[in-house]
């Protein structure tokens, strides 16, 4: 098992904040929005260095995608943050008929994704917002796994022309991929197995590294793939994997229903049907508590990745 190290904790919205900063600095078309959410999105930097491009629409979240999407036409390339339960579920509608059936070059960027935000609780732990951003045509689906990465992605998405939803997180999680690539639509590969494929996105990246190293000492040699853009999907990547491992587990701090492991077995059944597993919240909402305590309950944790990845090898 390849070993990674860290040297550092950082929550994925500081990637964001920090990147969205840079972009400020060198490309005058950048403009930033926020709906009343400055501080959690840490776009603090940006708004106090560039306050002629920062728009405040206060909690008027369909408002500001409205805004973003007209300012496209001029050129400018809008970064729209709220948290992921406002930035999808509140406006699908116009996020839809705005911005993605438009076609129009405006970046959603998501923070407090997922259980992990913790004691907020389940109105604004979304656990439905991949599923909801992919089927929309024309959206890409991007969802780092640390700071580095979020930081990588921000970047990326700027040159992309395109609607684009970036899904982040507030708790601090370790930072391993400083030297890895990015590319929209390619995923990486962190460990070359024979006995079963790991595709993690987001934080269950790192949780699937920590449950690769416990199944090397019980004989098991996983491939892990860090899966960070859901759609459009690395199809080559994962057939290619599982073609050679025979089984496949998916990790995802999401529903099981609409999410990477959706898609994946999706992929499957269409050309190269497999045993499968998925690793994600089971058709229930979240709710109020300390994140490491509620991804224990919700079965995302270490010990659940390993449990899947034996039943999908007993299925073979």
């Amino acid at each position: 098992m390849k070993k990674f190290l860290y040297t550092e904790m950082k929550d994925t919205r500081s990637g964001f904040g920090d990147a969205l900063y840079e972009l400020g600095k060198n490309n005058p078309d950048v403009v930033a929005l926020c709906a009343d959410l400055t501080g959690s999105l840490k776009m603090n930097k940006f708004a106090n260095e560039f306050p002629e491009r920062f728009f405040q629409s206060g909690i008027a979240e369909a408002n500001m995608t409205g805004m973003a999407a007209g300012m496209t036409i001029g050129g400018k390339i809008p970064f729209v943050g709220t948290f992921a339960n406002f930035a999808t579920g509140r406006v699908y509608d116009q996020i839809r008929q705005s911005v993605a059936y438009s076609k129009k070059n405006v970046k959603i960027c998501a923070s407090h994704a997922g259980i992990s935000l913790g004691e907020d609780g389940a109105t604004h732990q979304i656990l439905e917002d991949i599923g909801l951003m992919k089927m929309l045509p024309e959206m890409v689906v991007i969802n780092p796994c640390d700071y580095a990465q979020t930081v990588a992605a921000t970047f990326a998405i700027a040159e992309y022309v395109g609607p684009v939803y970036l899904r982040f997180g507030r708790p601090k999680v370790p930072v391993f991929t400083s030297d890895l690539p990015f590319e929209i639509g390619k995923a990486i590969i962190l460990n070359e197995g024979v006995d079963v494929s790991i595709i993690a996105t987001g934080h269950l990246v790192w949780t699937a590294i920590q449950a690769g190293i416990e199944l090397e000492e019980k004989g098991i040699n996983a491939e892990i793939i860090n899966i960070h853009t859901i759609k459009p999907l690395d199809d080559k990547a994962i057939i290619n994997s599982v073609a050679k491992t025979k089984c496949v587990v998916t990790a995802e701090e999401h529903q099981r229903n609409g999410g990477l492991g959706d898609s994946i077995a999706q992929l499957l059944a269409r050309k190269l049907p497999s045993p499968i597993e998925m690793v994600a919240v089971n058709d229930k909402f979240g709710e109020s508590g300390k994140p490491d305590e509620l991804m224990k309950k919700y079965n995302l944790d270490v010990v659940d990745i390993v449990k899947a990845v034996e039943r999908a090898i007993g299925r073979k």
